[in-house]
């Protein structure tokens, strides 16, 4: 277990006035681990070795001033998503412009106060902490995504394929690219509710009973109850997903018969993304249709299975999709 100080988050303090240091030194060192330098160099050298949660760098030194030390950090694997806070005597609007241009995050003016110091990395902490949370919580969802590739006859190069045509459909429907993005990351736990359907049904090489089949139509239930309730809008996201995409327009599909735009439309874009895709693609029991084929197939079940207007969107998409199709190529 970490103690007390070695839970602190470490902060680069960047100034070549040794006055200046001291100032900050007494603000920050109750609440955080300190390490210090004079010059742009020793910045970047410490920068690299201690990996500190945040930099607090002054722009005038010699040498190399602040901006130069930013903008080389950005370049950088291991630091550049270390966030720079300037602090500095400039004040002009020309001067915070360059600071941001150079990939700072906030700007901090002399002389400091001692209340706007803790504040503002107290801020930019918290926004680190959010984004390591997210990063963590997508690793979770695409592990568990894998998880259920597992479990199946497809492939890892279906998932990453149906994904991205996910993506394509949700900005042809007018959502933003962070939601684009969303369901992107989301649609890989599509299928994660095999993992709770026995091997003896799942690996069957032949066509399943009826009693069979009915068991494999308890999946979209099961990923549910997997992912289960959380705070986070990726995880509703892929939670709705697994839940709803076997659901058909019409009313036929399962687990719930929900009809038209009863069905979420996450869950809608990815029917359409999963059918095409595993209609494209080669299987063990199945060779894979032609693009023009399997176009017939889905404008023929347009009102039926898929939603109609995602079918025209499909359709007027398909060279994007396509595009996707023939770099993620199965091996």
């Amino acid at each position: 277990m970490q103690t007390a100080t070695e839970s602190k988050k470490t902060l680069l303090l960047v100034d070549d006035e040794p006055v200046n240091l001291r100032v900050l030194k007494q603000i920050l060192h109750q609440d955080y681990q300190l390490i210090f330098a004079k010059n742009g160099e020793e910045a970047l050298r410490l920068a690299q070795i201690e990996k500190p949660s945040l930099i607090l760098l002054d722009i005038m030194m010699p040498n190399m001033t602040g901006f130069e030390v930013c903008q080389t950090l950005k370049t950088m694997t291991e630091t550049q998503s270390i966030p720079v806070i300037f602090v500095t005597a400039l004040n002009d609007e020309h001067d915070e412009a360059a600071g941001f241009a150079a990939g700072g995050v906030d700007y901090i003016a002399k002389p400091i106060s001692a209340a706007i110091v803790k504040a503002r990395v107290k801020t930019h902490l918290s926004l680190v902490q959010a984004d390591e949370l997210k990063r963590t919580r997508l690793q979770v969802i695409q592990r568990l995504g894998r998880a259920a590739e597992y479990k199946d006859n497809e492939t890892g190069t279906h998932v990453l394929r149906m994904s991205h045509y996910s993506r394509i459909l949700a900005l042809a429907y007018g959502l933003t690219e962070s939601q684009a993005d969303d369901l992107l990351h989301a649609a890989p736990m599509h299928d994660i509710g095999k993992i709770g359907i026995a091997d003896s049904i799942m690996l069957k090489p032949g066509k399943l009973t009826d009693e069979e089949f009915e068991i494999m139509k308890t999946h979209p239930q099961i990923g549910a109850e997997i992912i289960g309730e959380a705070d986070s809008e990726l995880l509703r996201l892929a939670k709705s997903v697994a839940l709803t995409h076997h659901e058909k327009w019409n009313g036929t599909g399962y687990p719930h018969g929900l009809q038209g735009e009863q069905i979420p439309l996450e869950g809608r874009i990815v029917a359409l993304a999963d059918v095409f895709d595993a209609l494209t693609s080669k299987r063990p029991y199945k060779e894979a249709w032609s693009v023009d084929k399997t176009m017939d197939y889905i404008h023929g079940q347009s009102g039926v299975h898929f939603d109609p207007v995602l079918v025209r969107l499909f359709a007027e998409n398909l060279p994007k999709i396509i595009e996707v199709k023939e770099k993620w190529i199965d091996r």
